[in-house]
This record gives structure tokens, sequence and C-alpha cells, in this order.
């Protein structure tokens, strides 16, 4: 799963809020996995940003970031090694640190382990603007997964890993679905994390890990927005079916869908958007100007619609980020936004039920 760009999480209005969805952390609601075992709050920190996804980000304003989204009431914090060569991982542990554990949740995942490069010069190849002190090797193996925990650990500082996901096994489905699940699942019922599951940018494979593993939840990057649903079609119904929950993401589309008004620089899936989507995503905007709201709302809004989804997890960099991701979460959008769209063929008439 490539981190998703800066997103932020949709309206607490919606009609369609996951059946778990009562309490309440400093006025942002929290959704319980179908088999109960964790609750989640709606909005989730996605900690790639702080790990310099694209850009340097000082410590300072890394720190500041997680601190406003606590302050602000989000209690789900995601990472992963491969963000920032364990950079993300550090700055997230240091920043809750001292916070209470018990009040919130953190996941990282597996499947790359960091492996100093000594000697090497440049930065990371991957995205990171971070120097290039270490290489991934990708390892699904039980013994894999056990080393990226433990160097995990270390890296954050904290006591325990409440979610592990594996990460984007699009190559290596054998060793994930018969090493790294297993071995996942041990530790979750031997009580060493609370829950596990996998994270991709597809939902054809995430749909395998639901249906041939006993997961607790999954990670969906891109798969299940405004602009398009594919995973209506495997996926949720899939995870409704075998109660399993669903982290949605990339709700944005890598930025075509946080703009009022795209344009031909916006970006899809980490590149320039093809013209046809661009010209898709401005007719929503069309109709989004009739109901009086914007684009960007609408898509945040349309990520939690789906009763399979118990979070919208966003990448925020700095503090105004977290501010503008939480006033468009609290920003209602007429119900009637959503017909209008299925009567212009511009949302599946599956996608609401």
């Amino acid at each position: 799963m490539t981190p998703p760009a800066p997103d932020a999480a949709s309206g607490p209005g919606s009609p369609d809020r996951a059946a778990a969805g009562t309490a309440t952390t400093a006025g942002v609601p929290k959704r319980t996995l179908p088999n109960q075992r964790l609750s989640l709050t709606e909005l989730g920190f996605g900690a790639a940003q702080i790990g310099n996804l694209h850009h340097a980000v000082d410590d300072g304003e890394a720190l500041a970031a997680v601190r406003a989204a606590w302050d602000a009431g989000v209690r789900y914090f995601d990472t992963a090694p491969h963000y920032g060569l364990g950079l993300s991982e550090r700055r997230l542990g240091q920043a809750l640190r001292g916070l209470p554990r018990q009040e919130y949740l953190l996941s990282t995942k597996v499947g790359r382990l960091l492996e100093p490069t000594d000697g090497a010069t440049g930065t990371d190849p991957e995205g990171f603007a971070v120097p290039a002190s270490h290489r991934r090797m990708r390892d699904y193996s039980r013994d894999g997964v056990l080393r990226s925990i433990e160097a995990s650990l270390h890296r954050l500082g904290l006591d325990r890993i409440d979610i592990v996901l594996i990460h984007d096994p699009d190559d290596h489905a054998r060793e994930a679905l018969e090493q790294a699940a297993p071995a996942l699942s041990q530790l979750r019922d031997e009580g060493v994390i609370g829950a596990y599951g996998a994270g991709m940018n597809q939902s054809a494979m995430l749909t395998r890990f639901v249906r041939e593993t006993d997961a607790d939840l999954v990670m969906l990057a891109g798969r299940y927005t405004l602009l398009e649903q594919p995973a209506l079609d495997d996926l949720m119904p899939a995870a409704l079916e075998q109660r399993v929950g669903v982290i949605n993401v990339g709700v944005f589309n890598s930025g075509l869908l946080s703009l009022e008004r795209p344009d031909r620089r916006a970006l899809y899936n980490y590149a320039l958007a093809p013209a046809e989507l661009v010209d898709r995503a401005c007719r929503i905007a069309d109709v989004c100007e009739r109901f009086a709201t914007t684009l960007p709302a609408a898509a945040l809004a349309f990520g939690l619609r789906h009763p399979a989804v118990v979070n919208v997890a966003l990448g925020l960099r700095n503090p105004s980020q977290v501010a503008e991701s939480l006033a468009r979460y609290r920003q209602p959008i007429p119900d009637g936004l959503w017909a209008a769209l299925q009567d212009e063929g511009l949302l599946s008439r599956k996608a609401l039920g």
C-alpha cells in the first residue's frame, strides 16, 4: 500500500454510520470492529507525511501535527517502517510518548525489513526526503514478521503495537497468507497485539485475506472513493459477510478529489490524472456546487458511509492540515447529493445500499 497523499476524513452527519460507532472521544465518534476487539475513532492520523513523504518536515512540525490531532480527539495513528525508512515510526513514537497509552490505538506494518546500507549516499529512491541510510528487504515470513515487530517497537519506543498490517504483499501472496498471517494471528491470540490484517492499493487480494484468514481488519487505499468504487464488487461485501472492518485511506485518489475545482495538473494514483478522470471529477464538483458543498468535503464524507468502514485515515504533516481536515469532517453534507450523483451516472447505484 503506497502511502496516500494528504487526506482528510468525512462528515459525521452520515446516516450510514457503522453500527457500533456510538462512543466519542473529544467530539470524534468511535466505531468498533465487527468482532468487538477494538474501537477506532472515525478519523485516523496517517503518519507517512511526517516520514518526509515527498517533502521534508522538521521534527517540531511533525510533533505539532500529532499533538494537534490528539487535541482534536483523534485516537488512531498509523505508521510503517517503509515511511521515511523508519523516520515516521520514530517521530510518531516520540509524539505519543507520555500520552495515556490506554486512550489510543497505534498500527504499523510488516513485510519490509530495513537493512543498513553502509556508505550509501543520496536520498531514498522511494519518494521520501530522507538519506538512503537503509534499504527495504521484502520479507513476509514468520521470522520476518517477528523481526519487523521487534524493530518497530524499538523505533517507536512504546510498549506495544495494537494493530499490525501486512504491507503490500501483492507479489508475495503465498508467503503472506501462509506465514505472515498465521504468525500475526498467533500473536493476537496470545495477547501480544490487539488485531491484525493487511493493507494494499487493490481490493482483490484484500478480499482473499478477508476470506482465507481470520484477519480483524484491512486497510484499503484509493479503491473506495467518490470517484470510483471497485471494492463494491469484492472487498466490501466480503468484509460485511466475514465481519471484518475496513480502514479506508486515499479517499482523494492521490489529490484529484482534494480541489474544489480539479485541473489538468491534478494527481491520480500518484501521477498526472488522465483527462477523462479530471472531467469526471469536474462533473462531480458541479453537482456538489448545486448542493452548496464542495468536492473535497463530499469526497471525505463519502469515505465513511459504507457500513464496513470503521475509520478513514488521513495523511497529515502540520497543524493547519489537521485543522482543515477536522473542519471538513464536521461539515454536514446534504443527503440529496448522493441521489443526484447517482441520477447523473457519477456514483454507483450500489454505493449507498
